[in-house]
């Protein structure tokens, strides 16, 4: 982009991380935390509707994954008179926000990262008490989340300045890009920072205006992120921020008339569910809602036989244990070629095996899982995976002695046939399956029979296979020679094929098109 088109920034570069290996930074890490405890924990926090914290009423209770046992905060339950008031408050905010200088939304993005560069690392501690995630990991989000902000300054000033079209002698004609209306943003628990912010700077810079739905397991780190925009300038009624149960901001906010788009990241299930019902047009209601989904993935590594086995078994070992794989991206199926396999699979056993369980607040290498619900689920993956493939490490509840929480061993079988659940399914735990492949181009077809496609990593050496892989490999995001996880903003634009959704993708020089709709202005001379 040029520096004209860029308002005169400086030059993109990605946030840096933290080195958490230095122990003047550990230490102020651990500052941040009991600084968070001693300030969030315990307190009820509001809704955001028409400008206003909307407080009282009935709450939930936000629970620690590494000890269910604490809640640390709690939060509304919006009732559905205060859906009603959010939606018309954004409608009511859109007539202004349509028409704000893109300037102004971009100078307000530039001065929101400043802000959470400065608060990082709280930003972390709250994360890591709410979703479990380690500092690396949490810091990796909230550093995301400072890109999203430096990206969608400057792609707001781009799609402003419209597209060229080929010129005729007697008319002057513009393409234009207006925004569409209000936006629901629906979120996981897994990114609470840095997906919805993406979801929601894309309605934002685009000219819309937002109702913020983030995951009840994770709100305040949505909270936080709302309340930063705030901070820097973004007019309050342009985001309307609701907690609470899906009875009232599920079904209910989806078919409201009055949204005009849903952008959801979250299950295939709820995904496909979302689809269906935005697909009806409901009384009173003037356009087809747009849907933007992303809805996980079934993530292939595949490594041939002249690979760097050792990058290749880190690479594996990063991106399936990395938060537990409870990521979209996580690696979730290693597809080897035979001559290969057993070495590679030794190779990934024993690194795997060195991952200690414990504590996210003590930065423990691998934590819980989000809820003892998502371990019984992930469990009975495992215990049926015993009887249909050889179990190679793992396959047990990990004990991390009086803390009560979702904790899984590192999990790997071997010898997984391509029909079985493990093979197929989205487990979004840290269970990786194992399987052989004949030779590369059967290993590719291996990685192909999913109905997800959202990212892959291929590991070879030949410029021949590695180009096969990029024409042949069904997914949006493929990684050469690298882990399928750590997706930058603004770099790797992030969405999948199939199943894992409308391929929209953040971070990258389309996105902001799903926001808007196109005008088309011929003026005769």
């Amino acid at each position: 982009m040029t520096d004209s088109l860029a308002g005169g920034f400086l030059p993109f570069g990605h946030e840096s991380y933290f080195d958490f290996t230095q122990p003047d930074v550990a230490d102020l890490q651990r500052a941040a935390f009991r600084q968070v405890r001693e300030k969030y924990v315990g307190q009820t926090f509001p809704l955001y509707i028409g400008g206003g914290r909307i407080e009282g009423g009935e709450t939930f209770g936000v629970r620690n994954p590494a000890d269910t046992r604490e809640t640390v905060w709690h939060f509304p339950k919006a009732t559905p008179q205060q859906l009603e008031d959010a939606v018309a408050a954004a409608k009511t905010a859109f007539e202004d926000w349509r028409f704000s200088d893109p300037l102004q939304r971009a100078t307000i993005f530039k001065r929101a990262s400043e802000l959470l560069r400065a608060r990082r690392m709280e930003f972390n501690a709250v994360m890591t008490l709410e979703n479990g995630k380690n500092w690396p990991e949490a810091d990796g989000e909230v550093a995301e989340s400072v890109d999203h902000f430096e990206v969608f300054a400057r792609e707001t000033l781009r799609w402003a300045a419209g597209k060229p079209v080929y010129p005729m002698l007697d008319e002057h004609v513009t393409t234009v890009y207006e925004p569409i209306g209000v936006v629901a943003c629906i979120s996981p628990w897994n990114f609470p920072s840095a997906i919805p912010l993406g979801m929601a700077l894309g309605a934002v810079a685009a000219g819309n205006t937002v109702i913020w739905k983030p995951a009840s397991e994770t709100p305040l780190s949505s909270l936080l992120m709302v309340e930063l925009l705030y901070q820097a300038g973004l007019p309050r009624g342009v985001i309307q921020f609701l907690t609470g149960t899906d009875d009232v901001l599920g079904d209910t906010l989806v078919d409201h008339k009055d949204i005009r788009m849903v952008a959801f990241t979250g299950s295939r299930e709820i995904g496909c569910r979302i689809f269906e019902r935005a697909a009806r047009v409901q009384p009173g209601q003037k356009w087809l809602k747009r849907v933007m989904a992303e809805m996980g993935g079934k993530d292939p590594t595949v490594v041939c036989a002249d690979a760097d086995l050792e990058a290749a078994a880190l690479g594996i070992v990063q991106s399936t244990f990395g938060y537990a794989g409870q990521k979209c991206s996580a690696c979730s199926r290693v597809i080897a070629e035979d001559s290969i396999y057993d070495s590679l699979l030794e190779m990934v056993t024993k690194l795997a095996t060195e991952i200690k369980v414990g504590l996210p607040e003590d930065n423990a290498p691998l934590g819980p899982v989000i809820s003892a619900g998502s371990a019984e689920r992930i469990m009975k993956y495992v215990e049926s995976g015993k009887k249909t493939a050889r179990l190679v490490l793992g396959g047990e509840r990990a004990d991390v002695g009086e803390r009560e929480g979702g904790y899984v061993q590192p999990t790997i079988f071997a010898d997984v046939d391509s029909t079985d659940p493990l093979f197929q399914e989205e487990i979004f735990g840290p269970v990786l399956a194992f399987s052989r492949a004949r030779d590369w181009r059967h290993a590719i077809e291996l990685a192909n029979d999913s109905d997800y496609g959202l990212t892959a990593a291929f590991y070879s050496r030949d410029p021949h296979k590695l180009a096969e892989a990029r024409k042949l490999m069904q997914v949006g995001n493929l990684y050469l020679n690298r882990k399928c996880t750590g997706a930058l903003s603004g770099t790797h634009a992030f969405g999948g094929y199939g199943m894992s959704g409308t391929n929209a993708k953040v971070g990258g020089p389309d996105y902001l098109f799903w926001f808007l709709q196109t005008k088309t202005i011929a003026q005769r001379y």
